[in-house]
């Protein structure tokens, strides 16, 4: 902001956009294969207001990238639109090679983009192994009729649902917390239970929003290891909204930058902190004596 409190304007934004528009920053692992999103023009309009314009992104097949903007920029808003709560108003964007147009949240889903919440969305009277086997419905293969009179083949299917759960509730040292309510958890545990959950659903790219919020810094330095730890052992790329700069100059190999809903960079942690549009973006520009 300027010292009468102004942002910079949509337009001294524009200017710089085209430095950056389509640069993506694919890990050196990643780069002879395709990438598992690519995103291109994608924006929305909600009446007369562009709250997304003309997005532009990459993501390597086992890349952690981070989205990161002063509030309001629209962050969630391109979650929103990535996982089809919302339908572009133009772009579109490929999974996996695929094209998304037309596709539901619940197609989406089982194409592969799993995510958290912002605000923690769990079944809180339902345990915490049951809420890990919402994400593992894609698993279900037996009938109705099985389940009603608990048929072999129901047995055999809970079994696998109870073991699977348990081996994703291990990953965060939660196997103990598996018949505790949903709801009686501490807030930073019901945080790593929705992230669970959503690992369930055997994702292809893993949408975390704000993955670290209402955790003290113990608990956020051990959630920068465990989200490494799922990259590497799920082989998926992971994109995450976060305002711990700590945990995104940590664990980021590529930081994307919103104002108003559009780019204004993109780059290595290093090259972010040092960027003037990033620190204008976020301390506002100072007025020139």
């Amino acid at each position: 902001m300027n010292r009468k409190g102004r942002h910079s304007s949509k337009e001294e934004i524009n200017r710089n956009l085209k430095d950056f528009k389509g640069h993506s920053l694919i890990p050196e692992r990643d780069i002879e294969d395709p990438p598992i999103l690519e995103i291109t023009n994608l924006g929305i309009d909600f009446g007369g207001l562009t709250a997304v314009n003309d997005f532009n992104m990459a993501l390597g097949r086992t890349e952690i990238a981070g989205l990161i903007g002063p509030n309001g920029a629209g962050k969630t808003t391109i979650f929103n639109l990535l996982t089809k709560v919302y339908q572009p108003t133009r772009g579109t964007f490929l999974l996996d090679g695929k094209d998304t147009k037309g596709m539901n949240t619940i197609k989406i889903n089982r194409a592969g983009i799993a995510r958290t919440f912002q605000n923690i969305r769990l079944f809180d009277k339902l345990t915490v192994e049951e809420n890990v086997k919402v994400g593992l419905h894609h698993e279900i293969n037996y009938s109705l009729l099985s389940g009603m009179f608990r048929t072999p083949a129901y047995r055999d299917g809970e079994k696998d649902a109870h073991e699977h759960a348990l081996d994703l509730l291990s990953i965060f040292d939660m196997t103990h917390l598996a018949d505790a309510p949903a709801g009686s958890l501490p807030y930073g545990a019901q945080r790593r239970l929705e992230i669970i959950r959503a690992l369930a659903t055997n994702p292809k790219v893993l949408l975390l929003d704000e993955p670290a919020a209402g955790m003290n810094p113990s608990e956020t330095a051990e959630l920068m290891e465990t989200i490494q730890d799922i990259r590497d052992r799920f082989q998926i790329a992971i994109l995450l909204i976060e305002h711990d700069m700590n945990l995104v100059m940590g664990i980021c190999e590529a930081i994307a930058v919103l104002n108003y809903g559009q780019i204004i960079a993109k780059g290595t942690p290093s090259e972010i902190q040092s960027n003037s549009l990033v620190i204008e973006a976020y301390l506002g520009k100072q007025k020139e004596v």
